[in-house]
């Protein structure tokens, strides 16, 4: 199924599209007031002449258009608005829509550019102390940087002596000292600049010593504990200026995904744990509130681990059902609301929705009344290319190895239509042994005549196969996954002390 990004439509706007659009059909900026409330940045950007320029930020993992004016032909031009900037980092965009250089907007919104495209590095901002302090900064980092990066390869020469190596490891750790310091003089100097903030969000918690167990030995866990309890020290969830960066949540480097990654278990109720405290901190921002609980919505709708769709189910009822969904557009609505309903029955972990249907005979079929350590089921269509190769697979195995231990198979036909088909490929194909269900044509419309969810919702089933791995209890703990993996799970719960069959 196809993933939707769920950030704001007037925001989730690609820059580079946007720019092309503007290029085939310019107009002029709409935003013409340039009072002291709002932004007035006075441009002059050589060598372009009677062009239209660019100014775009970041957005997360995107790059948005903040704004476009037109040069003249002493390439100056104006990018001004009646509302402020949301402030953050921003950048100047080429006409053929390459990225230049990069700006801080923060406190006051009104001050001059100069530059030249052939030189960013020597960009002239006045009537901005913020700048000031960047450009400063980034001439540091370019002095200093590229030193640091050829110390480094250096190091990798595999011919390289150990008394040159040696010389080589002092260097490097020498200037990132020097590196470190500077960033340690701008934050106390400077401690409420942007740049301060910036430097803050990105910095790495400084791990001390680990401290001995009472065994007498060094605590080896220690230091990742430190880290998680630290990532966010210098990071405040409620600052929409996070999101106008490369680096809170980068599209190259992300302190957000890393941390998910790196630092949190993949337990899905970790994982919500840790986004509930996010989004409860970013609660009533413009832009952050948002932005992370459709970011996160869109990153578990469909996860990646099995399992972690409870993350998201966890979101619909918490958030989306208690009507934080004035920010999406239609679409966005409908599929949120039609998957949040089809999985809130059916997360792993939860007991199985009731399955009360009919065999090929017609007589009552009910999945409670299968009893087994183990219950494969199984939604198909006899007409469907890829069950008709994936059914008989599961067959083989069945006969191969679960019907020895004990494991049923419960097979419901999902199109009602084939009910001749559906009992002419049991029979050919020698599907002996299993629990072949349906739901009459009869049945399906009572049911939608009573209001009553059907059990392609109960089961998220809108592609076929689609399978489930139930416990004897018919709790759902595996779901939606390869068929060797779920021979592989079965095999590894079998093995779990607290495995209990009946």
């Amino acid at each position: 199924m196809k993933r939707i990004l769920l950030v704001p439509t007037f925001t989730a706007l690609c820059f580079f599209a946007l720019a092309q659009t503007v290029v085939k059909k310019p107009t002029p900026n709409a935003n013409t007031a340039s009072t002291a409330a709002g932004y007035n940045i006075s441009t002059t950007l050589t060598p372009y002449k009677n062009q239209w320029l660019y100014l775009g930020t970041y957005f997360g993992k995107n790059l948005i258009l903040a704004d476009s004016a037109r040069t003249d032909a002493q390439s100056h031009c104006v990018f001004k608005g009646s509302n402020k900037l949301t402030p953050g980092i921003y950048f100047y965009v080429t006409p053929a829509r390459s990225k230049l250089f990069e700006i801080l907007v923060d406190e006051p919104q009104h001050f001059s550019v100069v530059a030249d495209s052939a030189h960013p590095e020597a960009v002239v901002v006045t009537g901005s102390p913020e700048n000031t302090l960047f450009f400063n900064y980034t001439k540091f980092l370019n002095d200093e940087g590229p030193k640091l990066n050829e110390a480094q390869i250096k190091l990798k020469n595999p011919n390289l002596t150990k008394a040159d190596g040696d010389v080589l490891k002092a260097q490097a750790m020498e200037i990132s000292r020097k590196m470190n310091d500077y960033r340690e003089n701008v934050m106390k100097a400077h401690p409420n600049s942007m740049l301060a903030l910036f430097l803050r969000v990105v910095k790495f918690p400084d791990v001390p010593a680990a401290p001995l167990l009472p065994n007498g030995k060094i605590d080896s866990t220690f230091a990742g504990r430190y880290v998680k309890t630290h990532y966010w020290d210098n990071v405040a969830f409620n600052d929409d200026r996070l999101l106008h960066t490369p680096f809170f949540d980068g599209k190259d480097n992300s302190k957000l995904e890393d941390y998910f990654k790196y630092y949190v278990s993949p337990n899905p109720d970790s994982v919500y744990s840790e986004i509930n405290y996010m989004l409860l901190y970013a609660r009533g921002t413009k832009e952050m509130e948002h932005y992370l609980l459709g970011r996160f919505t869109d990153k578990y709708i469909n996860p990646e681990i099995m399992g972690q769709d409870k993350v998201f189910v966890e979101l619909f009822k918490n958030y989306f059902l208690k009507g934080d969904t004035l920010w999406l557009n239609a679409t966005q609505r409908k599929f949120i609301f039609d998957r949040g309903w089809s999985l809130i029955t059916n997360t792993v972990g939860e007991a199985a929705p009731a399955l009360n249907l009919v065999d090929t005979a017609g007589k009552p079929l009910r999945l409670y009344d299968v009893k087994a350590p183990f219950t494969f089921v199984v939604f198909w269509d006899p007409t469907c290319s890829h069950c008709k190769e994936q059914v008989p697979e599961v067959d083989s195995i069945y006969e191969a190895k679960w019907k020895a231990m004990g494991i049923k198979i419960f097979a419901v036909n999902t199109n009602e239509a084939t009910h001749d088909e559906w009992k002419a490929f049991i029979r050919d194909h020698n599907l002996n042994g299993w629990y072949h269900a349906w739901q009459t044509k009869k049945d399906h419309d009572q049911e939608t005549k009573d209001g009553l969810p059907n059990y392609r919702q109960l089961f998220d089933v809108y592609q076929t196969p689609t399978m489930y791995l139930l416990d004897a209890d018919k709790r759902i703990i595996a779901k939606k996954i390869g068929l060797l993996q779920f021979d592989d799970f079965i095999q590894f719960k079998l093995k779990q002390p607290q495995a209990v069959t009946k």
